[in-house]
């Protein structure tokens, strides 16, 4: 679906050009505004102009965030409005997504395209159209800690449920443990896709509370996928 105000392309060339000029559930932290002082301002390092190029490149379509301090150790920097994903046939949507850094944008596009969408078609013969969320930036810790989730630097996301071009919903909390091998199938092989581009990836096989939700976080020194 398209949305007005937003990319629906960013190119190598528009990226530079602008560019120039732990999700467990626990207790959120205060929702600051962000602070929008003359420090805010889009990431110029290498890495970030390198990693906006690369998302440009695969033709998602994005707009850059200036970034952004919350307070409370939460931030969003490097980040981007991810408005759409491409499959191997057309776009495919993403729901309800915040910013997110452009590392976990990119392991999203990859992830969405070469995992999920072929292992639609491939085990469930129809195509991905979109990917539901729950969300990615929140200033939380993780639960039972005082250490902030990765969610309080936009550097993960949840995903919930995917909607197939024949009208099927495929959702975690419903299907995880469906009566349809295929669909056991489908999930489980698009989370063990995701392991290969995330560093971090829980699912309803780690604990209840990711009953209803993937966690899809990248980086991390010692990757973890259960």
């Amino acid at each position: 679906m398209k949305q007005r105000g937003s990319f629906s392309l960013m190119t190598i060339p528009a990226v530079l050009a602008l560019l120039l000029t732990g999700c467990s559930s626990g207790p959120d932290l205060p929702q600051r505004k962000p602070s929008h002082g003359t420090g805010a301002s889009i990431t110029q390092s290498p890495q970030g102009r390198a990693c906006l190029a690369g998302l440009g490149a695969t033709k998602a379509s994005f707009t850059p965030l200036a970034d952004q301090y919350y307070g409370a150790g939460c931030s969003a920097l490097g980040a981007v409005k991810l408005v759409s994903l491409m499959g191997d046939d057309g776009r495919l949507e993403v729901t309800n997504l915040g910013p997110v850094s452009c590392p976990a944008a990119s392991a999203l596009q990859g992830w969405a395209r070469f995992g999920v969408d072929r292992a639609a078609r491939q085990i469930l013969g129809s195509p991905l159209v979109r990917v539901e969320t729950m969300g990615s930036y929140s200033c939380r810790t993780v639960a039972g800690s005082n250490r902030l989730s990765a969610h309080a630097a936009a550097n993960a996301v949840d995903v919930a449920a995917f909607r197939l071009a024949d009208g099927r919903r495929i959702s975690v909390l419903n299907d995880w443990n469906s009566s349809s091998p295929q669909v056991r199938a489908f999930l489980r092989t698009v989370r063990d896709s995701a392991c290969k581009r995330f560093g971090t990836v829980l699912s309803p096989d780690y604990n209840a509370a990711h009953r209803n939700h993937f966690h899809l976080e990248p980086g991390g020194l010692k990757p973890f996928c259960r």
